[in-house]
């Protein structure tokens, strides 16, 4: 019922700012000046897990869009952009109202994320009913592109380039005779671990399912050993994978540990500890970003004093694509949907060309799986998975 009543709010919030008109400001400089179209005073939101045990998902990407908006207001001090964070925790349950708040600010033209799969489920809708477009720099559950939303981007591969990739690093490089599969109900994990079975066949001898915020995994763990599998595929967030990979390894499981981007984080090195992850690999739709192109690395790490981390060159990218349609006079939420449809440009970071299909998915010419593997202490670059 709760949740009913502020969609219903979030609802009528909406009707009425569609009403009054969600045009941006454009700066006032007389008609024969130059600076008649200037679009000024706008926001693009930010949206995802900014606090909370999945954050380290999320704040290399928020840090990224930061460091976009700031080079742009550098360009254009009279007429600035802001970055306007929706901070989700990663919970899913918050982000209707976050989506609500976003929505009802008619200063929100564009919003890079959602982050995460399962809060996307329920924010899009509300963005799709305001026109609010959006491009999700990490959100790779693949029916989110199969709901209608007119609104939705994504600047990555779905679950459908990246759970193959992965089983097909583990048949091709780790080459195991058995695996055991455990996801964590998500959107995100379930999905991705299913697309993983399917790639695994056979050698996947047993699957289990953990819960989110579960911190007990003996009764999994008893099972993973029994099993006699040598790698087991983990679909779901370092919350849940790291306490238990620590007690796998603490019950003497001495397999690979796999999991997808979920894990592909800064956590899940430093609270597993390095006895416990070394090894681990982790997959992801996205290249390297501390190879990224052009000066974005230097860039990022003069004004973080750290490398990029998973998906800032993408968010990066993204934010940039927001920031030209402003540069252009685009001054309200349909010019920048009607702008994102044409697009058609390699980012700058990234290397890949924004180009949208009608879903909002990307060419999967331009879609890249990674395999990184933790090493000392860090996620090291091991190799581009070859498409199958």
């Amino acid at each position: 019922m709760r949740q009913i009543f502020v969609r219903t709010l979030g609802g009528v919030a909406i009707a009425t700012l569609m009403l009054g008109g969600a045009a941006a400001c454009k700066q006032d400089s007389g008609s024969n000046s130059g600076d008649a179209n200037k679009v000024c005073d706008l926001k693009i939101g930010f949206f995802g897990a900014l606090t909370g045990a999945d954050a380290g998902l999320v704040t290399p990407g928020k840090q990224a869009s930061d460091l976009a908006v700031k080079q742009y207001n550098a360009k254009h001090s009279d007429c600035k952009v802001t970055i306007q964070p929706y901070d989700s925790q990663g919970k899913a349950e918050l982000a209707a109202g976050l989506a609500t708040n976003a929505v009802n600010d008619a200063k929100v033209v564009g919003m890079v994320g959602p982050a995460f799969s399962g809060e996307s489920v329920t924010a899009n809708p509300i963005f799709n009913q305001a026109g609010l477009p959006i491009i999700t720099q990490s959100a790779t559950r693949p029916s989110l592109s199969a709901q209608g939303w007119k609104i939705f981007h994504r600047g990555v591969g779905n679950d459908l380039s990246q759970g193959p990739a992965a089983g097909s690093y583990i048949k091709n490089v780790l080459k195991p005779q058995k695996v055991f599969v455990v996801d964590d109900q998500s959107a995100y994990g379930a999905g991705l671990s299913d697309e993983v079975k399917k790639a695994l066949g056979p050698l996947m001898i047993g699957t289990d399912k953990a819960t989110d915020n579960q911190n007990e995994f003996g009764g999994i763990i008893s099972k993973v050993k029994t099993s006699g599998a040598t790698v087991l595929f983990y679909g779901g967030y370092t919350e849940e994978a790291s306490p238990f990979l620590k007690q796998l390894r603490a019950n003497g499981w001495t397999g690979t540990f796999v999991g997808g981007d979920g894990i592909y984080d800064a956590n899940m090195l430093k609270v597993t500890g390095q006895q416990d992850v070394e090894g681990t690999i982790a997959t992801c739709p996205c290249a390297p970003a501390t190879t990224a192109k052009g000066t974005f690395v230097q860039d990022f790490k003069t004004e973080y004093n750290a490398d990029p981390g998973v998906y800032a060159d993408v968010a990066y990218d993204l934010t940039n694509i927001f920031l030209e349609a402003l540069e252009g006079g685009k001054s309200t939420r349909a010019d920048i949907q009607a702008f994102l449809t044409s697009y058609n440009k390699p980012g700058s970071a990234t290397g890949v060309t924004y180009k949208w299909d009608d879903k909002g998915e990307l060419d999967l010419a331009q879609v890249r799986v990674w395999s990184y593997k933790a090493t000392a202490g860090q996620w090291a670059p091991e190799q581009e998975i070859p498409k199958s």
